[in-house]
């Protein structure tokens, strides 16, 4: 058995290749983009105001030209590597449907548009290293999902299995669609809320709260919860096709209870560390590194379906290979 959905290989069609293909260069750009920014950032994290007034100036200097420089290489990444986003975000304003999409198209409007003007004027808070963190973070997390789910041969999948595994994942992915939905609005909501509030209290703070706030609430690994844990269970059925019943019935049930973990957990996360980020605790960057570490333990918890189930009631393989009713 694999010890990794990379490992899994079925035949992609053409389409499919090339879409990964311009994934992997988009992800790329976003993560060498990333590394430069920070690096650019550099400066303005060293600046202390009791320093001598020449080291200042020059100090003031080295910030302008770098902010140039981060503008410059989050152009692309906004334009090139994040437009899985803005076409997932045209496609939920066409169906009048909120999808993950918004507040992560939000989320990058809301820190790069500031941050232009900023830079522009010479003046301001930039946040270019929280964007291209945030974009690198997001497709990578989507990648790893999109992997899992391309490593899945359906074809190779018994008849009665797969359709009692496609009655398994409709309520699950509709469950978890519903949960992001409400969470993705009351998000917005109380986003809306406390910039108010900040913008009242102590305006300098309002955009660096708001930012921290919708990224920290980024639904990511609300999105990933069902996907990869059916990704997994897909996978593990592709690898053992001669499973029993016994087996597979042990199997279902451990997806929906790991799906409903991965769920719950992301939301109980969310709203643990949004607090944080509504009290000017967190820094947008900080907020994104905590999307990402929150969407890989999901995919890392969700992977440990990957195995066979143990069963006390061996089935012959000749039998029906489906689940009982009460498990899906």
């Amino acid at each position: 058995m694999a010890k990794s959905f990379f490992a899994l290989n079925r035949a992609l069609t053409l389409d499919e290749l090339v879409d990964r293909r311009r994934t992997l260069v988009r992800l790329g750009l976003a993560w060498l983009a990333m590394m430069q920014v920070m690096m650019f950032a550099l400066p303005g994290y060293l600046r202390i105001e009791a320093g001598p007034n020449d080291s200042l100036d020059v100090l003031d200097w080295a910030i302008f030209l770098m902010n140039w420089a981060s503008l410059a290489m989050t152009v692309p990444v906004m334009l090139y590597s994040a437009w899985p986003i803005w076409r997932g975000l045209a496609r939920a304003i066409q169906k009048r449907h909120i999808t993950m999409d918004v507040p992560v198209a939000i989320s990058m409007v809301a820190a790069f548009v500031p941050s232009t003007i900023a830079t522009i004027a010479g003046t301001g808070e930039v946040y270019f290293d929280s964007v291209t963190m945030f974009i690198a973070f997001l497709l990578t997390a989507r990648y790893f999902e999109n992997r899992a789910v391309q490593s899945v041969d359906v074809a190779n999948l018994q008849q009665g299995l797969h359709q009692r595994l496609q009655q398994l994942c409709l309520p699950l992915l509709a469950r978890a669609d519903r949960v992001a939905t409400v969470f993705v609005l009351a998000q917005l909501a109380l986003s809306a809320v406390v910039t108010l509030v900040w913008w009242h209290l102590q305006p300098e703070h309002a955009l660096s709260v708001l930012v921290a706030l919708l990224v920290m609430s980024c639904p990511c690994a609300l999105s990933l919860a069902a996907p990869v844990s059916l990704a997994a269970t897909h996978a593990t059925l592709a690898a053992h096709p001669q499973i029993t019943s016994g087996q597979a019935a042990i199997l279902f049930s451990n997806t929906r209870r790991i799906t409903y973990q991965n769920l719950y957990g992301a939301l109980a996360w969310h709203l643990l560390t949004m607090p944080l980020a509504a009290f000017g605790l967190v820094t947008p960057w900080i907020a994104a590194l905590a999307m990402f570490i929150s969407s890989i333990a999901v995919m890392g918890n969700a992977w440990r379906l990957y195995r066979i189930p143990n069963s006390t009631h061996a089935v012959s393989h000749s039998q029906d290979y489906s689940a009982p009713a009460g498990l899906v």
